[in-house]
């Protein structure tokens, strides 16, 4: 073995807070505290502009099929550089590498607002994107190696506000700030945040010389397969459901790329000296199948994310700013919660929190199961309380669970496969779930179609009061009318169908929990709040 380990210790704050005291000093709280920052702010911005689409495709002269880019391309960036932060971080230093990448991503973000066309626009949200990817599992690494065991869940509770808050309340701050100030507004708020992360972890990491010789070392190949798999995947899953899959001959060569890609990378990685990704670590019952609950659980955090905005949107046709406020009562209920839990962990156990939050969080998908054309944002309040307990109860315990018996110099590369794959099985949800609501919409319009027929007297009878309505209304003659009512009554039917596709999406939702709560109860018992697997 070379003197290089991908794997090797983290950064250093001064002693390690483990080794004297079971206590962290104020230094490694307010170091944690500054990269939680980072980790919220990054996470954020993969939501903040999903209720603002709209008006930003406007504003750069773009359609509507083009602008989901603006948030694929950010998502590619942070999926791709996650497994490569711990590598890089150990080249060009923590404290540099931490620092360069908050202020990239600031600039990086300002820069979108001033982008003129979709190419500008996807470049740099790209470009952010790798810049605030880095800014995630960075964060988790000073909790798990930084903090002592018995501060370390609330050192993952902090860190939890980042990765379920912060997709929850994105579009909430989008859509104000895009309603009341314009869409350009939405990448400053990255600024103010940023300024303080910097100097805050500026002045308590320790500096560290750059260890450029490990570029000799590096994994470049992995790296390689890695960014082309994981960027071709995410393209397909971002296409495939326009262009219905694998109908298309442009997702059948993506689809292909992506699998021979990330079949030679994983091949690559098991059998390198210094993987850029540690994957043997998932062999590891715990963390395996922690890690399996972690893309079960990103799936279900963006999923729910991606399905109130779309159904608020096109059956309900909610603005941006109305969106964000019924989204709010998901988010803004955590801040309180999540500060609770690592009492509720000590008290009750590590496992049995988690396994609570992944029910309820199921069962408020179950909630949303029978939703009509006028289910709107009254009728999500109670759902979205109970999501709120749920989410607020799930990760915390989650992160402790699948982390809590990986050593201290492996804690890095477990970060970014855990991070990484909750990201990923959140984009993998996103185009699963879009792909069920319009696949369910076309069942359900068929289904309710073949009962809407010229034949039937109370369709006779609905269209002829709504012709009486349009010749009220100012139609030029009866058969103006009796058209309008004809197509008034399919947009009836098509907006019950829809109604009933995201329905049955919710429902995918509860099945998606209920599968990572059965991977949670496969773990080991744990002992107290940090997550120390018994034996």
């Amino acid at each position: 073995m070379s003197d290089m380990s991908i794997s090797s210790p983290g950064p250093r704050l001064g002693a390690d807070p483990t080794a004297s005291t079971q206590r962290a000093s104020p230094a490694v709280w307010i170091a944690v505290l500054a990269a939680t920052i980072g980790a919220f702010m990054a996470v954020l911005n993969i939501q903040i502009t999903n209720a603002s689409l709209l008006d930003i495709e406007g504003g750069i002269g773009t359609g509507v099929d083009n602008g989901s880019w603006i948030s694929t391309s950010y998502l590619i960036g942070e999926i791709v550089v996650i497994p490569m932060t711990d590598y890089l971080s150990r080249v060009f230093s923590f404290r540099r590498y931490i620092i360069a990448s908050a202020i990239m991503f600031a600039l990086f973000s300002v820069a979108c607002a001033f982008a003129h066309s979709l190419g500008a626009m996807i470049a740099m949200r790209g470009l952010q994107g790798l810049a605030g990817g880095v800014l995630i599992p960075m964060a988790f690494t000073l909790v798990l190696t930084k903090l002592p065991k018995a501060q370390q869940p609330t050192g993952l509770a902090l860190f939890a506000l980042s990765a379920t808050v912060a997709p929850a309340i994105g579009p909430t701050i989008g859509g104000y700030l895009t309603e009341t100030y314009g869409w350009q507004s939405i990448f400053f708020v990255n600024v103010v945040p940023t300024i303080v992360m910097v100097v805050a972890l500026y002045l308590t990491l320790e500096p560290e010389p750059m260890q450029l010789r490990l570029f000799k070392q590096g994994d470049w190949l992995g790296m390689l397969t890695m960014a082309v798999g994981l960027s071709s995947l995410q393209a397909v899953l971002e296409e495939g459901n326009k262009d219905d899959w694998f109908s298309s001959p442009f997702i059948v060569r993506l689809a292909l790329i992506a699998a021979v890609s990330l079949v030679c990378f994983v091949w690559i990685e098991l059998r390198v000296q210094n993987p850029l990704v540690k994957l043997r670590l998932l062999t590891q019952r715990n963390f395996g199948l922690g890690t399996l609950a972690f893309a079960f659980a990103g799936f279900a955090l963006y999923g729910s994310v991606y399905l109130l905005p779309a159904y608020l949107g096109e059956v309900q046709g909610y603005n941006a700013e109305q969106i964000g406020m019924v989204l709010a009562w998901t988010g803004l209920p955590q801040l309180l919660l999540i500060p609770l839990v690592p009492m509720l962990m000590a008290r009750f156990g590590v496992r049995y929190v988690a396994l609570t939050g992944l029910l309820i969080f199921a069962a408020s998908s179950f909630m949303n199961i029978h939703m009509s054309p006028d289910y709107a944002g009254d009728q999500f309040f109670i759902p979205n309380i109970v999501r709120a307990l749920g989410q607020a109860l799930m990760l915390t315990p989650l992160s402790s669970l699948a982390l809590g018996g990986i050593v201290a110099a492996d804690a890095a590369a477990a970060s970014g496969i855990s991070n990484m794959m909750r990201n990923l099985g959140g984009a993998i949800g996103t185009a699963i779930l879009a792909t069920v609501v319009t696949k369910r919409e076309q069942f359900h319009s068929n289904i309710i179609g073949q009962s809407v027929t010229p034949g039937s007297e109370l369709v006779r009878e609905r269209l002829a009061q709504l012709t009486d309505y349009f010749m009220a209304h100012g139609a030029s003659d009866h058969a103006a009318a009796a058209h309008q009512a004809i197509v008034a009554l399919g947009n009836l039917v098509r907006r019950q169908a829809l109604t009933m596709g995201f329905s049955d999406a919710f429902a995918v939702v509860g099945v998606v929990l209920l599968l990572a709560a059965a991977a949670v109860a496969l773990t080991r018992g744990v002992d107290g709040a940090a997550g120390h697997p018994s034996h």
